[in-house]
């Protein structure tokens, strides 16, 4: 069921500027012009030797070149999953093209990910639809390549980083990560302060935080959904959606979950979809606030029988994962966050939610069958580099609270709460100009009103999406619902 794996695999879990980001005194290493989906504009790929022996491979280094030559330090972009490639974030260059007028974009496929030799386990053709199956499949996968598998890290990831920022001849970068790409970025601001500049960290993953233990954001993200339903005038006519959401979850079995039916064909499956996918859908929806703006329409019907708008919303997300390696991402979620939790706090975190421990019990079942050493985190210390957190307030994995309250060790930052904002908001609204501001001027404080004016998608009415005009859902409030 290639839907299935696709769906659930969205990415988990992104000082002064003082000395220009030039060469360090060596040579320039070799490029070739290249492209890549999403952005139109030619780049300059590198390929640079890491590793040695039977992990030894060439990273792959794409980099979109500033327009003018200002002098100013390169942005990294970090990726996030764990297991995403960076260079699947060419869209993103779309929101940043101010940025780019006077600095080099650098987007760095971490060993494991992309074109940096992808450690991919087969799930892209098909996904088992019980977690047996998946874990069986998944430690034939690792047993192909273990040392690879036990060598990946994000130690080894920002080792991998340091190794490219040296060759590329930048003495200092600035560093946006994504999601797990804030972790990264947090990590190489521990490990390698006096290379950093100045960090942008939109969804932000603490160092200390388990990230992993996501039902209670997800329901947190549910209920301001749920508020802002309220709030609207169509959407509250679905009445108690949520209601009739929870009785679907809890009596989802047998018949239901065989009628339910392919996103892409509309035809009811080969198999039943069991409710661990069925609620990981639903959380994936809340990652995007369009999506998540169908939700309570799609529930309504759902409650009645009528499986295809459900249905439709995971198919929005049938190809945003297609670059998630899973070698690369059970190797770092096991060996760093899975060893961490406990079973009380799985306990704690799923209790009251819709998610319950759907989300993680697909992650420990395949830990099981992925046995990498623990790689823990020393305790972080304090830095002073200027840095801009960005959540969204309906976040369902990296709630706004992570960025408010575990980064108490960084006495220098600025945080931009977007209303209704799902997770990952560097290309919503102003967000893009202030990231550029942010970047130009670091000590500055950013003027954050622009912030307040974002506002979410409408919300879906009826089959044909939302209301176009003043009353219009008014007069669908009948039979068409």
């Amino acid at each position: 069921m290639v839907w299935m794996r696709r769906l659930l695999f969205v990415a988990v879990l992104s000082c002064g500027l003082g000395v220009p980001g030039s060469v360090v005194g060596q040579d320039e290493p070799v490029s070739s012009t290249c492209y890549l989906d999403g952005w139109g504009d030619s780049l300059l790929c590198y390929r640079i030797s890491v590793g040695a022996d039977a992990n030894a491979i060439e990273l792959s280094v794409t980099v979109a070149p500033a327009v003018n030559d200002a002098g100013r330090e390169p942005l990294y972009l970090l990726a996030g999953g764990p297991g995403q490639a960076a260079s699947d974030l060419a869209p993103l260059l779309n929101a940043f093209r101010r940025i780019n007028r006077e600095r080099d974009i650098v987007m760095v496929d971490r060993r494991g990910a992309g074109l940096s030799a992808a450690f991919r386990c087969g799930f892209e053709r098909e996904m088992p639809a019980d977690l047996q199956s998946f874990s069986r499949q998944l430690a034939q996968c690792y047993l192909r390549r273990p040392q690879f598998a036990e060598a990946l890290s994000s130690r080894q990831a920002v080792e991998d980083l340091e190794r490219v920022r040296k060759t590329l001849g930048h003495h200092r970068i600035a560093l946006w990560g994504g999601s797990w790409g804030t972790r990264t970025a947090l990590l190489y601001q521990q490990w390698y302060p006096e290379a950093l500049s100045a960090l942008v960290l939109d969804a932000v993953a603490p160092i200390d935080t388990k990230v992993f233990l996501t039902a209670t954001a997800a329901e947190r993200a549910m209920q301001r959904l749920e508020r802002d339903c309220a709030r609207d005038a169509i959407c509250a006519g679905f009445g108690d959606w949520r209601s009739e959401l929870d009785q679907l979850l809890a009596n989802w079995s047998g018949e239901r979950a065989a009628q339910f039916p392919d996103p892409v064909t509309g035809v009811r499956g080969a198999q039943p979809v069991p409710r661990w996918v069925l609620a990981n859908s639903i959380r994936t929806a809340l990652y995007d606030p369009a999506a998540a703006a169908q939700l309570p329409y799609a529930v309504h019907q759902a409650s009645r029988g009528n499986y295809l708008p459900l249905s439709g919303i995971s198919g929005l997300f049938l190809n945003t994962t297609d670059s998630m390696a899973m070698g690369l991402t059970f190797s770092v979620a096991c060996a760093e966050e899975l060893n961490r939790i406990t079973a009380d706090e799985v306990a704690a975190d799923s209790t009251g939610s819709f998610l319950g421990s759907a989300f993680f019990d697909l992650f420990y079942s395949g830990c099981q069958a992925w046995p990498v050493s623990a790689k823990p985190y020393s305790a972080p210390e304090e830095r002073a580099h200027p840095v801009l957190l960005i959540s969204g307030e309906a976040d369902p994995i990296t709630p706004p609270d992570y960025a408010e309250r575990q980064l108490v060790y960084l006495s220098n930052k600025q945080h931009l709460i977007v209303p209704g904002g799902g997770h990952i908001n560097s290309g919503r609204g102003c967000i893009p100009d202030l990231i550029a501001r942010f970047l130009n001027a670091p000590q500055d404080s950013l003027d954050q009103g622009c912030v307040a004016e974002i506002r979410r998608p409408p919300f879906m009415v009826d089959a044909f999406g939302p209301a176009l005009g003043k009353g219009v859902g008014v007069e669908r409030q009948g039979g068409q619902r």
